[in-house]
């Protein structure tokens, strides 16, 4: 399997994310840049979670139906041809980082899968849910890891 690159400009892999794209600064996703999508790709889908929440894997963003043509979304932008599902705060789109105060840092996982068929998931789906449909119809993806604490 291939592999996509996918980066940002406000933070390195494996390093912190700026309060600016956390829940409690301005709340905006975080610039997001890719290569390497495979020609035959459907489609692409975004997450990003947080497997280090007390409660289990929190979901922070689910985005599906991103055109496999596009390269990128800038700082607070919607990915190109995407539609946005529930996140774990009950809201559409990006919620930022918010863990509980006084905890280590967490780990903040934003994949970019490409599709070879279009993605179909329930309007607030699980972490499970989203990882079962995305493996099943991947053929490439890429991680970026993002630190954060209060």
């Amino acid at each position: 399997m291939t592999g996509i690159e996918l980066k940002s400009s406000a933070f390195d892999d494996h390093a912190y994310i700026p309060r600016r794209y956390a829940l409690e600064g301005e709340n905006v996703s975080p610039p997001l840049a890719w290569s390497g999508v495979p020609d035959d790709a459907a489609e692409l889908a975004l997450v990003c979670e947080d497997p280090d929440a007390p409660s289990g894997t929190f979901v922070h963003w689910v985005c599906v139906g991103i055109d496999p043509h596009s390269d990128g979304a800038g700082s607070g932008e919607h990915p190109r041809g995407g539609t946005d599902l529930m996140n774990g705060y009950g809201r559409r789109g990006w919620g930022g980082p918010h863990p509980p105060p006084g905890d280590d840092a967490h780990r903040y996982f934003f994949r970019l899968y490409a599709l070879r068929e279009p993605c179909v998931l329930p309007d607030e789906p699980s972490a499970e849910q989203v990882h079962r449909a995305l493996e099943e119809r991947e053929v490439a993806s890429g991680t970026l890891v993002g630190l954060y604490h209060r």
